[in-house]
């Protein structure tokens, strides 16, 4: 499988270094929150806010009074899966609705029995403001909160504003398949690929777009981010997107690492390195290793390690697997490499490699690893004795379709 590299501008335009504020080791990013509180034009608005704790700005302050700052009046908060305060670690852990003390709001959960806004939470609501950050992954359950806000607000005559964020891995790369619109679930609703290589804002008006949605929509864009930029060469604070996720190195490995959640084996869940570490009980560490070292992927080293995961698949088990190390993110192939990975583990012990069984994100019939892959088709590939790296991936009807949307 090919990784497929989208228009790349030839050259960065200058752009000015932020000198205040504690982040000052890359170019001078405004965001969209930003750009948005400081036009005034929420000023005396009742906004709904759809948020958790990485909706901050240059300064940490979170959007909610970022915004209220800026004159808008708050009239509720809305939080993605793990919830508004990212305080629910374990996945498909639905989250409770409550109240923000300080701010004397109601906080509605949409990763709960609805995963959609409901007329009484819109009542009292004059705009709806996104302001999420995204991971550059199709299953990450974010973007699909976010349309579906959309879509009730178009159901309820509320205009949706989207705050621009940067795609935290950049805006470049494109890898793996497009979902199979015959495979939509939670983790994912629209044929784009597993990397996709937009920000959130761009994916907005993608989805209202090409795929209907219709949201009366305003995507508020930042200024200053170059789509090849990773977050670390911004002058941007780093605070984690979701508990599963600590670290940018995490969200490097994530677009393809998250594939194993549809496999038996652990993908690190449970340790201080998720996604990075991947391994079972039945693996021999130095061997895998070597294997997987042996396989000569681009831009990545594999070391042997062992680790016992705290919760979800493998809980208190002494596990052998690798930690991934990327040296070179411009090489490196993320889905590429975790396909590798599901090869070498199958490799090592036929009999004891599995994939996992539903239930999967509010699925109960289907396979996770479907359901991740976007189709079938990895899973019926690798049962039939076939290798996963050498998958068939076409994402040419993508990229025209994504060449429309790109704003940087």
């Amino acid at each position: 499988m090919r990784l497929v590299r989208a228009r790349r501008p030839r050259a960065r335009p200058p752009v000015p270094v932020r000198l205040n504020g504690p982040y000052n080791a890359g170019v001078s990013v405004t965001l969209g929150v930003e750009a948005l509180a400081a036009s005034n034009r929420l000023s005396g608005q009742r906004v709904g806010l759809v948020c958790n704790p990485a909706s901050v700005d240059h300064q940490l302050r979170h959007s909610a009074d970022v915004l209220t700052d800026a004159g808008a009046t708050l009239a509720a908060l809305f939080g993605p899966q793990h919830g508004f305060r990212s305080d629910r670690q374990d996945d498909m852990i639905e989250t409770p609705h409550g109240r923000d003390a300080t701010r004397e709001v109601p906080v509605y959960s949409l990763y709960s029995e609805t995963r959609i806004p409901t007329a009484e939470m819109l009542d009292g609501i004059d705009v709806m403001v996104v302001d999420l950050t995204d991971v550059g992954t199709r299953v990450y359950t974010y973007i699909y909160t976010m349309a579906n806000c959309m879509r009730a607000c178009k159901a309820h005559g509320v205009p949706v504003v989207v705050a621009d964020r940067p795609n935290p891995v950049g805006g470049v790369d494109v890898e793996g398949p497009p979902l199979d619109p015959a495979w939509t679930s939670f983790v994912g609703q629209f044929p784009i690929p597993l990397r996709h290589g937009l920000t959130i804002g761009e994916l907005a008006e993608l989805f209202n777009v090409e795929f209907g949605l219709g949201a009366d929509l305003d995507v508020v864009p930042m200024s200053g981010w170059h789509r090849t930029q990773y977050l670390d060469e911004t002058d941007l604070p780093w605070v984690l997107p979701s508990p599963n996720l600590p670290t940018l190195d995490s969200l490097v490995v994530y677009p393809g690492m998250v594939l194993l959640e549809g496999t038996m084996l652990s993908e690190g869940r449970g340790t201080t390195r998720p996604f990075e570490l991947f391994g079972a009980p039945w693996l021999d560490a130095e061997r895998l290793a070597v294997r997987l070292n042996g396989a000569e992927l681009p831009g990545v080293q594999f070391r042997a390690a062992g680790f016992e995961p705290t919760f979800q698949k493998h809980v208190g088990e002494a596990c052998g697997g690798c930690q991934i190390h990327v040296f070179d993110r411009q090489r490196y192939r993320p889905v590429r490499t975790a396909l590798a990975i599901i090869d070498a583990c199958r490799a090592s012990d036929p009999a004891r490699f599995g994939w996992k069984l539903p239930p999967y994100e509010y699925e109960h019939d289907r396979m996770p690893i479907d359901l991740l892959w976007g189709s079938d088709a990895l899973r019926t590939h690798v049962d039939a004795g076939g290798t996963a790296v050498d998958l068939a991936v076409d994402s040419t009807a993508y990229l025209a379709l994504r060449e429309k949307y790109l704003r940087y």
